[in-house]
């Protein structure tokens, strides 16, 4: 199990988490090793440009939701440079990211699971 899958599942459980991915694959959104902090998300409430801990195909991932689609109950994860990794529901979207390096992601916090 990687360090993404632990992370889902610790989040999956109700934890808010802080930890600091690797890999350039949301820069400039998120650089590697800047800290991110990751709540429960309320998944029907994501939004395109939101930035989630997702399973999509197998592979958890901290990418960004690129489209919604509530009749089906899914997101589309894709990566900041134009790479989609597919369509997931909306019971494999664990977690919302609220903060890079300390800085708050707009409207995050509004769509934590269990507020509001």
């Amino acid at each position: 199990m990687g360090m993404l899958d632990a992370l889902a599942q610790r989040v999956a459980g109700g934890a808010t988490v802080a930890f600091r991915p690797s890999g350039s694959s949301m820069v400039p959104l998120i650089r590697s090793r800047q800290e991110v902090v990751v709540a429960p998300a309320d998944p029907a409430r994501v939004v395109v440009g939101d930035i989630v801990l997702a399973r999509v195909a197998g592979t958890v991932y901290l990418h960004l939701v690129s489209a919604v689609d509530p009749a089906r109950r899914r997101v589309q994860i894709s990566n900041n440079r134009g790479r989609v990794n597919g369509w997931t529901g909306y019971d494999r979207v664990f977690g919302i990211c609220l903060s890079v390096d300390g800085m708050p992601r707009a409207g995050a916090e509004g769509r934590v699971a269990g507020v509001g």
